[in-house]
């Protein structure tokens, strides 16, 4: 008896390092809501903050690279399983990588942590979480998937230029590094969007699968391609902003046609579809946004990008989690309630962050206080509700 109750103590204790989405949704999820308490403290005067780079390099490159791509890895390293059939990391290789995580996160507060050791720290999560997704896929030959290892490569080369912005002591190349960030994570979203929406949304409506349009796909997503190269490459820097512009508008444009074609509301009654449908129409706003920037200076490139961050990521992360969790662990593709409000919470975080400033610009600090506090409200019942479901077995397991 003793042993069976060892067994069964060991088995529920690795729960959690079973697949890749369980340690690093919860742990990202909760990390930006603690990284939101923390800058909107900073920004009312509250808290004395001193992070590696600063803390405008804080907030920006933790938003990015500590939430996003640690939800951005989550989610490749499970879905590599379902594309493969081979078993993807866990255990000791997910605990490493879970740890190496959380590790960047405490050096990069740490004042006493050298420089070089921050930066090899948090350098070495994406690149080593790129070589795990590559060998099952390029074990079966997978090659239309082998192309989010680059993604994350790519990924960790705008890292770099954030943490060689942060060593050299130049402003311009750390803010090219997460302007390059949020436009290769833009194009991610557009890629994995134009899979799963269009195919969640005929499963659950029972409806004929939408098949794109070759013409629509290669402009939409070689446009998006297009807008990270022109940052990426600082092409950008050497092109007229009303040229800039007129590219963003025109890239902007194409993905509005293509979401239209995916039947939104049909999915009114499902929210984690109606979820996913408006968390990608925040792509098409944000780069049209950035484009009325480059061509009027009406908004802020800042305003612009939190379309993106906040609209898009933010969005999108929330209701892929939701679902991912339930299917992963044998559960109904059925919210709760309470992600249901998190859902229309963290839509409202977006429209209050990019429409409060051009609302009124003197009541910046109020909109952005608001944006951050619903922010932390629908992260934090994620945090909450989904907490069991990603610390407990799967339910088909449990009933045996």
């Amino acid at each position: 008896m003793r042993n069976h109750a060892n067994k069964e103590q060991v088995k529920t204790e690795s729960v959690f390092f079973q697949l890749a989405f369980r340690p690093l949704f919860f742990a990202g999820g909760l990390f930006s809501c603690i990284a939101l308490v923390v800058w909107g403290l900073v920004l009312h005067g509250k808290l004395l903050f001193s992070p590696y780079g600063g803390v405008l390099f804080w907030h920006s490159h933790e938003m990015l690279f500590g939430f996003v791509c640690a939800v951005i890895v989550g989610f490749l390293l499970t879905a590599v399983q379902n594309w493969t059939g081979v078993r993807s990391i866990h255990g000791k290789k997910l605990l490493l990588l879970t740890s190496l995580w959380l590790l960047a996160r405490i050096a990069m507060v740490l004042p006493f942590v050298p420089k070089w050791c921050v930066f090899v720290i948090d350098m070495s999560f994406l690149p080593l979480a790129g070589y795990w997704l590559a060998q099952p896929i390029i074990l079966k030959g997978q090659m239309r998937n082998l192309f989010f290892v680059p993604i994350l490569l790519m990924l960790s080369a705008t890292n770099l230029l954030m943490h060689l912005g942060v060593v050299l002591g130049v402003f311009e190349l750390y803010q090219h590094g997460y302007m390059s960030a949020i436009l290769l994570i833009t194009l991610l979203m557009s890629v994995l969007g134009g899979r799963v929406i269009p195919f969640f949304t005929a499963n659950a409506t029972q409806t004929k699968k939408v098949v794109g349009k070759a013409w629509l796909e290669i402009a939409a997503l070689g446009s998006t391609w297009g807008m990270f190269f022109l940052y990426f490459c600082g092409l950008i820097y050497y092109i007229a902003d009303e040229v800039v512009g007129v590219l963003f508008v025109i890239c902007a444009l194409l993905h509005c046609l293509r979401a239209a074609r995916w039947h939104f509301f049909k999915t009114l009654s499902i929210p984690l579809l109606w979820s996913l449908h408006l968390a990608y129409w925040f792509i098409p706003l944000g780069i049209l946004l950035m484009g009325t920037a480059y061509l009027f200076e009406l908004l802020s490139i800042s305003t612009a990008f939190h379309a993106l961050t906040v609209g898009a990521m933010g969005n999108m992360i929330l209701s892929m989690m939701s679902r991912v969790s339930l299917g992963h662990t044998g559960r109904k593709l059925i919210v709760k309630h309470a992600i249901i409000f998190a859902f229309g919470a963290v839509l409202v975080a977006a429209l209050l962050r990019v429409f409060g400033v051009l609302i009124d610009a003197e009541l910046t600090l109020y909109f952005i206080s608001l944006s951050v506090i619903t922010w932390c409200i629908a992260y934090g019942l994620f945090s909450l509700v989904y907490f069991p479901v990603l610390t407990q077995p799967r339910v088909d397991e449990q009933s045996k």
